[in-house]
C-alpha cells in the first residue's frame, strides 16, 4: 500500500467529546451567553476536538512556503515573469524580506521553503527542502499539466514534510505558496469542485488589468474544455489542471489530519489544495481552519465547499500566510481567555487594573470647550502617508495585495507622521468606561484579551445620577489622560448594569440609533437626546474620550457596536477625527463577537501590529532583486 492510501486510511474525524464539554462549561460560566462569543465559540471548540483535549499547549507552528513554476505562465497570464517564482524562493531564505518571512515571525512560527518544482537549479539555497517533481509543469491550456504519477509523488511529498515537522513537535501548520500563474490553476480546480463558470472562478491573481483578466479567464476556460478534469477523483484534478505546490499542500493537509494536527489555510491557493485534499480524503477537512476571505472571485465559494466561515475580512490577494499568520494569533487569544476562566479559583478576585472615579459634581461646559477640540485636532500628514504608500508599493509582492494591512499602515504613518512608524511596549492602553460595580466574568475576560494584546487597561468608573455634560468632561479627561502618554488607545464600554446578558447595551441603542439599513437615525446635534436614558452618559464619555484622544494624536481602536456608535455620530460632528479611528468589528474581523469590555479592540491590535510589521520588516525589490509588475497598476510604479 502507498504512503498516500496509508495516510488516507489513518484519518477520521475527531470527535466532538471535548467541544460538548466546553460548551456546557462556557454556558455555565457564562452564565448562558455563550452565543455572544461569536466564531470564538466554534474556532476554540474546533481546534480543542482536534487537539483530543480540554487545555492543550498553544499551537507549535511551522510555516510552509511550497514553492513551483507553471507551465501556463507562458500564457501571458501573470502580471511578473515566470522567473520571479526563483527570485522570490531567493528572496525567502537568503534576502529574508517577504511577507512570508514577516507573518511567520509575527505568527511566532518557524519558515520552511520547499522547492516543488522551480524551473531553474536552487542547489546554492541554504535551507531549501528540495522535493522538486520536475522543473516546472506543463501547459495546462494545452493538456495536462503533469502526469497522475506526479500528482501522487506531489502529494506523498507533502505528507513526507507533515510527518517529518510533527516528529519534531509541530502541530499547526500554515501552508503558503509561491508559483507564477497559480492563480490560473487554482481558479480552474475551484472551477470544477465547486462548479463554476471559468468566469466566475478567475480572478485578477497578482493584480492585473482588465485585458490581462479576460484573458486569463480564457485560458481557464480553455484548460477545463481540453482537460474536463473529474471532481470524483482528485489526483485527477490535480494532475490536469493543478501545480506541484498544490499537491504538496493538499499532502500536507492529509498528513496533519493523520496526527490530528491543524491546518490554517491562508487564500485562494491553499483552499484548492484543501479542496483536493477534500476530495480525497472527505475527513481531513474537519482539520482546517479558515482565516479571512481573500479578493479572488473563486475564494468564498471554496471556503463553502470546505464547510469554513472566515474569520478576517483584509483584502488579501497574497498566499504568503498574512491571513493564516492573524488567525492562528486569533486562536491563540482564544486559547488563553479559556484556560484562564476556565481554571480560575476566584472570579472575585480583583484585576490589576488601574482606576478612575468620576466625581459626583457637574462641572459647567460652554461652546469654547467643543469649539476647541472641533478646531485644533490636526489633519494627518500627508508626505509621511504618501512616502508610507511609495515604500509599500515597492515592497517584493503585487501591488496593493496585502489590503486592509496596507491602508492601515499609512494610516498610522499620517497619524505618528513618520513613513515607517513603530509599535513598542507601552504603546497600548485600553479605556473602558464601566458602572460603579462591573461584571466579575467582564472583568476576567478583559484582562484576558487585554493581556494577550499587551494593553494596559484603565477602568473609568461613570457616576449614575451625574449629567450628560460631565459624564462627557469626565472622558474627555480620562482620553486626554491616556492618550498623552499611549500612541494606541483602545475604547471600550461595559454593560452598565452587570447583570445585564452581554450585548445588551449594543443591542438597544443599534434599534434606538440606527435605521433599518444601518445607517444613523438621527441628526448629529440631536441624537443625544434619543439615547436611552441608562446610556447617555456611557455615550458622552465615550464622545469626549474621542476628542481628547483624537486631539492628542492617537490611533482609536474602536471596540463593539456601542463604542462604534458613538465614534460614527462623533466624527458627524467633527469630521476631523475620523482619520483617528480604526472600527475593528464588521470591517476587519468577521467574528460577531458581542461581548463588550475591549475584546474586539485586543484583538484588532493584532491586525494592527501585522500591519506594521509588513511595513517595517519586508524589503523592497531592489533590495532582494526579485522582478517587478509588467501590467496593472504596479507596471510603472513599483522599481526595481
Amino acid at each position: 500500500m502507498s504512503l498516500l492510501q496509508d495516510t488516507i486510511r489513518a484519518i477520521q474525524a475527531p470527535s466532538a467529546e471535548i467541544s460538548s464539554t466546553v460548551r456546557k462549561k462556557l454556558q455555565v460560566l457564562l452564565e448562558g451567553d455563550t452565543p455572544q462569543l461569536g466564531k470564538l465559540l466554534p474556532l476554540l471548540c474546533r481546534y480543542l476536538d482536534m487537539r483530543g483535549c480540554l487545555h492543550p499547549e498553544l499551537p507549535q507552528k511551522a510555516t510552509v512556503i511550497c514553492c513551483a513554476d507553471h507551465g501556463v505562465a507562458c500564457e501571458d497570464v501573470s502580471a511578473y515573469p515566470p522567473e520571479t517564482t526563483a527570485q522570490m524562493t531567493r528572496n525567502y531564505l537568503i534576502s529574508r524580506g517577504a511577507a512570508a518571512n514577516v507573518f511567520a515571525d509575527f505568527a511566532n512560527s518557524d519558515l520552511f521553503v520547499v522547492n516543488m518544482g522551480i524551473a531553474v537549479p536552487m542547489d546554492d539555497i541554504p535551507e531549501l527542502i528540495d522535493r522538486r517533481i520536475a522543473p516546472g509543469t506543463a501547459d495546462m491550456a494545452k493538456g495536462p499539466a503533469m502526469t497522475r504519477e506526479q500528482a501522487e509523488a506531489s502529494i506523498e511529498a507533502g505528507i513526507g514534510l507533515a510527518n517529518d515537522l510533527i516528529a519534531k513537535g509541530y502541530n499547526c501548520f500554515l501552508p503558503g505558496e509561491m508559483g507564477i500563474a497559480n492563480t490560473t490553476a487554482s481558479a480552474a480546480i475551484a472551477a470544477v469542485f465547486c462548479h463554476l463558470t471559468a468566469e466566475q472562478a478567475t480572478g485578477r491573481g497578482t493584480n492585473i488589468s482588465d485585458e490581462r483578466l479576460q484573458h486569463k479567464i480564457g485560458i481557464v476556460r480553455q484548460s477545463l474544455a481540453v482537460n474536463q478534469p473529474d471532481d470524483n477523483d482528485g489526483l485527477d484534478v490535480l494532475a490536469k489542471v493543478g501545480g506541484f505546490e498544490f499537491g504538496c499542500i493538499a499532502g500536507l493537509i492529509l498528513g496533519a489530519a493523520a496526527h490530528r494536527c491543524t491546518v490554517i489555510l491562508d487564500g485562494a491557493n491553499s483552499s484548492a489544495a484543501a479542496l483536493i485534499a477534500q476530495a480525497l480524503a472527505p475527513d481531513s477537512a474537519a482539520y482546517l481552519l479558515p482565516s479571512h476571505l481573500g479578493s479572488e472571485r473563486s475564494h468564498r465559494h471554496m471556503l463553502q465547499k470546505l464547510g469554513l466561515s472566515p474569520f478576517l475580512r483584509l483584502d488579501l490577494r497574497l498566499g504568503e500566510t498574512g491571513g493564516s499568520a492573524i488567525a492562528s494569533d486569533l486562536l491563540n487569544a482564544a486559547l488563553c481567555a479559556w484556560q484562564s476562566i476556565d481554571e480560575s479559583d476566584d472570579l472575585e478576585e480583583e484585576p490589576p487594573f488601574e482606576h478612575r472615579h468620576m466625581g459626583a459634581e457637574n462641572p459647567h461646559l460652554t461652546d469654547k470647550t467643543f469649539d476647541f477640540y472641533f478646531h485644533t485636532i490636526m489633519p494627518l500628514d500627508r508626505p509621511s502617508m504618501e512616502r508610507c504608500q511609495r515604500r509599500i508599493d515597492n515592497l517584493a509582492k503585487p501591488i496593493y495585495s496585502l489590503g486592509a494591512l496596507e491602508q492601515i499602515a499609512v494610516e498610522y504613518a499620517g497619524i505618528d507622521r513618520d513613513e515607517r512608524p513603530t509599535i513598542i511596549s507601552g504603546d497600548l492602553g485600553l479605556l473602558c468606561f464601566t458602572g460603579q460595580k462591573s461584571n466579575a466574568m467582564q472583568m476576567k475576560l478583559t484582562q484576558a484579551f487585554a493581556d494577550h494584546a499587551d494593553f494596559r487597561v484603565r477602568l473609568a468608573h461613570l457616576y449614575p445620577s451625574a449629567s450628560p455634560a460631565a459624564a462627557f468632561n469626565f472622558g474627555r479627561e480620562c482620553g486626554e489622560e491616556m492618550s498623552g502618554f499611549r500612541a494606541i488607545v483602545g475604547l471600550a464600554t461595559t454593560e452598565i448594569d452587570p447583570d445585564a446578558p452581554f450585548g445588551t447595551m449594543a443591542a438597544d441603542l443599534h434599534q434606538a440609533l440606527l435605521l433599518p439599513d444601518g445607517s444613523l437615525r438621527y441628526a448629529e446635534d440631536t441624537f443625544l437626546q434619543h439615547v436611552p436614558a441608562m446610556y447617555r452618559n456611557t455615550i458622552s464619555a465615550l464622545m469626549g474620550a474621542i476628542l481628547a484622544s483624537a486631539r492628542n494624536s492617537s490611533l482609536i481602536l474602536l471596540d463593539d457596536e456601542t463604542t462604534c456608535l458613538a465614534a460614527r455620530y462623533t466624527a458627524k460632528l467633527c469630521p476631523d477625527v475620523r482619520p483617528y479611528l480604526l472600527p475593528v468589528q464588521p470591517e476587519l474581523l468577521q467574528l460577531d463577537l458581542k461581548i463588550p469590555g475591549g475584546l474586539l479592540a485586543s484583538l484588532g491590535t493584532s491586525i494592527l501590529k501585522a500591519s506594521i510589521d509588513m511595513l517595517n520588516n519586508m524589503k523592497t525589490f531592489a533590495e532582494t532583486d526579485v522582478a517587478v509588475a509588467a501590467d496593472g497598476p504596479g507596471a510603472g510604479r513599483q522599481e526595481r
